[in-house]
């Protein structure tokens, strides 16, 4: 146990404190949470478990606030298929994938503006959000639809759109996953990608969006747990001086708040411990340290309060470093404040996320009537196994919306472990209940998933009249067409709807 001579002095512990943005447990406050903002904790981070509707969010942001007035209250909404104030419903706004295929910068910028009147309203700061990642792997397991599109140029015009039009209404943007997660074939949740591209391909393939974020005046970007050896053999780009400092700050010019992605993620946890990646992202030229999403305690702030002061008396990490990292969080939040307090609360709904969704919408027709629909379908929605960035409680698909729109419809979701554990499982669960009757079999990025490409493949076989809907990253042809192909580029309530919309002819 240290002594009282050998304590870190309490500046340091407030520093220490305001690296930090932890997650918590329920729709109020805790007690840990409230002390530890008076011990100069920096910020707070929302998820779907913090959320019940808007009043009570902004009470909770109220609350928090009256602490710090210039707390930090960040979250991560995307919109789209990630989203956590929508998270019980499903998001009414498409996300990044349907804006860069409709490739309207205005509606781009419309959209993002809507999302920050909700999020003003509702008193959050700080959205981690957009992702500015170039979707160049098709098969990349976590970042796929939440991308704006596998052309750099236009994942570049969309993110500086989504960005003014975030910030106009009040909300700081961030800019992510630093230097680019696209073209990756892991999750890093669960384990260390490996981007292993040149630094000239980096310069062509990746960095674009990210001069244009901060070209468009972003004062945060969030770094990536991804290996990139042109830069660093060695260490995550989280934990790496050479991306953090070398390149985004030196080469790119950003002098904003750095901020880590989540550091219990598998990508640095499994390989330096909870304590060991904050320490070394800080070291390397982090801001402020995100943490919560799978550890939402007090715990969590206490251990990394201790790794950060106890890096300061061991000399692994400067006391200057430590001083530079809370001022930049802390020049943020007064900006980021006073940014929020210029713009009146707003709390009119429109529909323009419908509208997006709508406009994102594509159809090829192999078979000439097949819609709109003559009769009440039979709808089969082949369910993935979800990454974490998705929450698994926010509903998704088409069958509910078009129940509404064509009564009588009938649905079963099918998980790949089903079709393994039933005799003949398509035929009783899909084939079966279809038959004289309009078949619409639903996917979710199909190409990533070889089961339900088998699946999808026999059922349009058997029925070459099936209409398929694709809610992920669509082929660029069909594995199976059907009489008609539908992709709506996400998995939104507002892309189900759309697609409805379409099957009964409401368009």
């Amino acid at each position: 146990m240290m002594s009282p001579a050998s304590k870190p002095n309490g500046t340091v512990v407030r520093q220490a404190h305001a690296l930090l943005q932890p997650g918590f447990e329920g729709i109020t406050a805790p007690d840990w949470l409230l002390r530890s903002i008076g011990d100069g904790l920096g910020a707070v981070v929302l998820f779907a478990r913090n959320i019940a509707g808007p009043e009570q969010v902004a009470k909770l942001t109220a609350h928090l606030r009256a602490e710090n007035p210039e707390l930090i209250v960040a979250i991560d909404e995307e919109a789209g298929d990630v989203t956590r104030l929508e998270c019980w419903t499903g998001s009414t706004r498409p996300g990044n994938l349907a804006l860069g295929a409709v490739d309207d910068i205005e509606l781009t910028e419309s959209v993002a503006r809507d999302i920050a009147r909700e999020l003003h309203a509702a008193g959050v700061t700080l959205n981690y959000a957009p992702s500015a990642d170039v979707n160049s792997n098709p098969r990349n397991p976590v970042i796929g639809v939440r991308s704006f599109g596998a052309s750099p140029d236009l994942v570049a015009r969309h993110t500086a759109a989504w960005i003014r039009g975030l910030q106009s209404g009040g909300v700081a943007a961030c800019a992510k996953h630093f230097p680019g997660h696209g073209d990756t074939a892991v999750d890093s949740h669960h384990g260390l990608p490996s981007y292993g591209a040149s630094r000239e391909e980096i310069a062509l393939a990746a960095l674009p969006p990210f001069r244009a974020a901060l070209e468009a005046g972003v004062r945060v970007v969030m770094s990536g747990h991804l290996l990139v050896p042109a830069y660093d053999p060695e260490h995550p780009a989280t934990l790496s001086r050479a991306i953090l400092h070398d390149l985004l700050r030196v080469e790119l010019g950003f002098d904003g708040m750095v901020v880590t992605d989540a550091i219990e993620m598998g990508a640095v946890h499994d390989r330096y411990g909870l304590a060991g990646a904050a320490v070394g992202a800080v070291v390397a030229g982090a801001d402020a340290i995100c943490v919560g999403g799978e550890r939402a305690d007090a715990g969590a702030v206490d251990e990394l309060v201790a790794a950060l002061t106890g890096a300061v008396e061991a000399g692994t990490l400067s006391e200057d470093r430590l001083a530079e990292a809370a001022s930049r969080v802390r020049e943020f939040a007064r900006w980021s404040t006073q940014s929020a307090r210029a713009v009146p609360a707003q709390r009119i709904r429109g529909d323009i996320g419908f509208v997006a969704a709508r406009r994102a919408v594509h159809f090829t027709e192999s078979t000439p009537g097949a819609l709109p629909l003559a009769a009440a379908p039979h709808v089969v929605e082949l369910v993935p196994d979800m990454n974490l960035a998705i929450g698994k409680e926010t509903p998704w698909g088409v069958a509910a919306p078009l129940r509404e729109r064509l009564p009588g419809t009938t649905s079963v979701r099918v998980h790949e472990d089903e079709l393994a554990s039933l005799d003949a499982p398509l035929d009783a669960l899909a084939l079966g209940p279809s038959a004289g009757r309009p078949l619409v079999v639903v996917v979710r990025d199909v190409s990533r998933h070889g089961w339900m490409a088998a699946a999808l493949a026999r059922l349009v076989a058997s029925r070459p009249d099936a209409i398929v809907v694709e809610m992920g990253l669509p082929t660029a042809v069909s594995p199976a067409a059907g009489a008609a192909y539908i992709t709506t580029h996400g998995a939104t309530t507002a892309s189900g709807v759309a697609a409805a919309e379409l099957l009964v002819g409401a368009r």
